[in-house]
């Protein structure tokens, strides 16, 4: 299961729409990990002269990993973690999370190119 759900959350989602920052609340809680993750590239993106920031660090083992994956894996928490921080989220291998300011869609585009993802392969993390 990627996110724990209330019972609240979940019997709010039952009747209707469900706000940005009850999805986040969520997400922060069930996947703490990838949110520590996210959220500190999205801090560094924030002042980088790049426009963006992406994640180097490995995750020390397979439960965050797994965190990583089901936060980037689904759609519906990457739209969220993007509105909530007004960024573009990019990603490659097991790890390497990258947040893009607005501005920086040239670097973006560079970051999700076929050449990008073949250079950033390494022996080790064939099993990512």
């Amino acid at each position: 299961m990627s996110l724990t759900v209330s019972p609240e959350l979940l019997s709010k989602a039952r009747r209707g729409p469900v706000s940005d920052a009850d999805f986040i609340a969520c997400i922060q809680e069930s996947l703490p990990y990838a949110w520590s993750v996210v959220s500190g590239v999205a801090e560094r993106a924030a002042t980088a002269e790049a426009g963006y920031e992406a994640n180097e660090v490995p995750p020390p083992g397979e439960a965050e990993r797994g965190q990583l994956l089901r936060l980037l894996a689904s759609d519906a928490m990457r739209g969220a973690v993007e509105r909530h921080f007004g960024m573009r989220l990019a990603f490659q291998n097991c790890h390497r999370v990258a947040l893009f300011r607005p501005e920086a869609d040239s670097a973006y585009t560079d970051f999700v190119t076929p050449r990008a993802q073949l250079l950033n392969q390494e022996p080790e993390l064939v099993d990512c």
